[in-house]
């Protein structure tokens, strides 16, 4: 697996680089995605991802995490899993798609809920990569698919439940 991580904002350092691949070789290793996928991850600030925001999803807003599926992945029935990604051709490389992640969201959602900024942040990693790979919480049986593999994914990194 290849992620590409661009920091934008100086604050990120060095940290997002770890913790974006202890976050999402988690969720790709417990979705049981070939190796070979590779994915993007940018380290932005809540000006650049309100920008992203505003111009993806037409909210004028901060947020903590976006994600940009290349494929969609989905499934039809609400509460099914969506399909494991493929690569289109042999020894060619699976694109998963864009996260980006914003230090100053993360930052304030981890002193609001009195969680370590790390482990905030590797819980938002894991749900973007779960974006990336088809899972979504619009339906109310997918959102309990998603906090339910987000639980034992951050289980298996030895994170609590981020939900109770």
């Amino acid at each position: 697996m290849e992620i590409d991580v661009l920091i934008e904002d100086d604050r990120w350092s060095d940290e997002l680089v770890v913790l974006a691949e202890r976050a999402c070789t988690a969720a790709l290793s417990h979705l049981k995605v070939p190796e070979g996928a590779e994915m993007c991850v940018m380290g932005c600030n809540d000006a650049r991802i309100a920008e992203l925001n505003a111009e993806f999803r037409e909210k004028d807003k901060a947020t903590n995490v976006l994600s940009w599926p290349a494929t969609d992945l989905a499934a039809e029935t609400d509460g099914d899993m969506p399909d494991v990604p493929e690569p289109d051709l042999p020894d060619m490389p699976i694109e998963l798609g864009d996260i980006a992640i914003s230090y100053d969201t993360c930052m304030a959602e981890a002193g609001q809920q009195g969680k370590e900024f790390a482990n905030h942040v590797v819980h938002l990693l894991v749900h973007g990569t779960l974006h990336l790979l088809g899972f979504d919480h619009i339906r109310p049986q997918d959102g309990d698919l998603m906090e339910r593999l987000e639980t034992e994914i951050l289980a298996t990194l030895g994170i609590a439940d981020p939900y109770e």
